[in-house]
C-alpha cells in the first residue's frame, strides 16, 4: 500500500516537532501539518511565554539533539520553595523548600523561553530529510479504511499515512472526528501571564505562592527576569486584564512582594482560562493523542508541557518497536500499549494537580491549618521530600528510553 508518510502529525506546537524528531530519528517516515505560518514564533522578540522543563525533558532534548542549541538560554532552577498566605500579609511560617542538591542529579528544571524552544524544533525538522513540514494549514477531515488512514487539509490535498497523531491541543480536531470524547470541569479561575524584570537576582529560585483565589508562580529566567503565572477568579482576572500596565504592576506588587526589589513588565501580558480536559481514550483506530489533546491540566505545577513530553517518548518508543516487530504501527492494539503506559499515569497526576488547587484555593482556617501542617511536615522529613522532587524532576516511575537520555 502506498503511504505519503508513515506518520501524519496534526499540531505544530511543541510535542508535535518533538515527536516528529523522535520518529525521524530512528527512520520513520513523517509529515507534520501545521496551522501557524512557517517562523511565525521564531522571532528574536520575547513575547512572555516560557515552559518549566523536567530534568527528565532535558534528557530527551539532548537525546533529539536539540539540547545543545538552546542550552546557553535556559535558566537551571536550583530550589523551589512553595508556601500559603494572603496578598499583602508574606508567607505563613509552613512552607516547602525543595533544593536541587539534594537530588543526585542537579539543577531540579530548567526555565525556556517558547522563542527558542520552537526555533530549535523548527531548524531541525527543517534539516531532517524525513520530516515533511505543511504550515499555514489544517487537517480537516479523515477517514479510516483497511490499512491506512487519510486525511483532507484545508488546500485540498488528502495525504495517506498508517497513524495520525493528534498533537493539535485541547480542541483536538483528531480526537473529536475519531469519536474521543472528553471529560472535565472549569476552575472558575483565569490564569494571568506575564514576565517580569526585577532590580534583583533570582538565584535560580522558583517560588509558588499559595492564596485563597488562586496561586502564583514567580519562575526564573535569563538575567533579572521571571516569568509568572498568576490564577485569579475569572471576575477579578477579567478585571485585572483590562487594566493599563501600570495598574496591573500595582496590584501585582503586593502579590508579588518585594524580595527581588522593584518590578516592572519585560513583555506583553496573556490570559486565559483555566479548567480540567482529559480524553476518555488515547487511541483509536490510526489515530494517538498526545499532549493537551490528550491531557489539558492546572498549571499548578508547571508539568504541561512534560507531560506531553512523556507522551511523545512513550509513544515514539512503542511505534518504533512496533515498526521493528515488522507490525503495523497504526494497528489498535498497538495503540492501546501508548495508552496503557501513558493514561493512568497522567490522569493520576492531573487529578492530583487538581486535588491541591482545590485544597489551597479557598480561606478555610480548617483547611489551611491541614496544609499548613502538611507542608511542614513534608518539609522536615528528607525522604518523603526527596520523592516529591523526584516526581517534578519527571525521574519516578517507569520512563521511556528518551527520557532516561538513551536513543531509541
Amino acid at each position: 500500500m502506498k503511504y505519503d508518510s508513515d506518520v501524519l502529525i496534526a499540531g505544530g506546537g511543541l510535542n508535535g516537532p518533538a515527536l516528529a524528531l523522535a520518529l525521524a530519528s530512528a527512520g520513520v517516515s513523517v509529515t507534520l501539518v501545521d496551522a501557524a505560518p512557517a517562523r511565525q514564533r521564531a522571532t528574536d522578540t520575547f513575547d512572555g511565554r516560557a515552559y518549566a522543563l523536567a530534568i527528565a525533558s532535558q534528557k530527551l532534548l539532548a537525546t533529539l539533539g536539540i539540547w545543545g542549541a538552546i542550552a546557553e538560554t535556559a535558566q537551571p532552577m536550583m530550589e523551589v520553595k512553595a508556601s500559603d498566605g494572603h496578598a499583602g500579609e508574606g508567607a505563613s511560617p509552613f512552607f516547602l523548600h525543595f533544593d536541587a542538591r539534594e537530588l543526585d542529579q542537579a539543577p531540579v528544571g530548567y526555565m525556556l523561553e517558547d522563542r527558542f524552544l520552537y526555533r530549535a524544533f523548527l531548524d531541525a525538522m527543517e534539516a531532517n530529510p524525513a520530516i515533511t513540514l505543511i504550515h499555514d494549514t489544517q487537517v480537516t477531515d479523515q477517514t479510516v479504511t483497511p490499512g491506512v488512514i487519510t486525511a483532507t487539509l484545508s488546500d485540498g490535498r488528502s495525504l495517506r499515512a498508517k497513524l495520525l497523531v493528534g498533537a493539535d491541543g485541547r480542541r483536538s480536531g483528531a480526537a473529536q472526528r475519531a469519536g474521543i470524547t472528553r471529560e472535565g470541569w472549569g476552575y472558575g479561575q483565569t490564569a494571568l501571564v506575564a514576565a517580569i524584570e526585577h532590580a534583583l537576582p533570582h538565584n535560580g529560585v522558583a517560588h509558588q505562592f499559595f492564596m485563597p483565589s488562586g496561586p502564583l508562580a514567580i519562575l526564573p529566567l535569563k538575567g533579572n527576569r521571571s516569568s509568572i503565572v498568576w490564577s485569579e477568579k475569572d471576575e477579578t482576572a477579567q478585571a485585572i486584564a483590562a487594566l493599563d500596565d501600570a495598574d496591573f504592576l500595582a496590584v501585582l506588587r503586593p502579590r508579588f512582594g518585594d524580595f527581588l526589589g522593584e518590578i516592572k513588565l519585560a513583555g506583553p501580558r496573556f490570559s486565559y482560562p483555566l479548567n480540567l480536559t482529559l480524553a476518555k481514550s488515547y487511541a483509536a483506530p490510526r489515530v494517538a493523542l498526545v499532549g493537551d489533546a490528550a491531557h489539558g491540566v492546572h498549571p499548578i505545577a508547571g508539568q504541561g508541557l512534560n507531560l506531553g513530553l512523556r507522551d511523545v517518548a512513550a509513544l515514539a518508543e512503542v511505534l518504533v518497536e512496533a515498526m521493528r516487530r515488522g507490525e503495523d504501527i497504526g494497528a489498535l492494539d498497538v495503540l492501546e500499549r501508548y495508552q496503557g503506559w501513558r493514561r493512568f499515569d497522567s490522569t493520576a497526576l492531573a487529578l492530583g494537580m487538581d486535588s491541591v488547587n482545590k485544597l489551597f484555593s479557598n480561606n478555610n482556617p480548617l483547611l489551611r491549618a491541614g496544609r499548613d501542617i502538611g507542608m511542614g511536615l513534608v518539609q522536615a522529613l528528607p525522604a518523603l521530600r526527596q520523592g516529591f522532587m523526584r516526581q517534578a524532576a519527571g525521574l519516578s516511575g517507569p520512563m521511556p528510553r528518551l527520557l532516561q537520555g538513551r536513543p531509541l
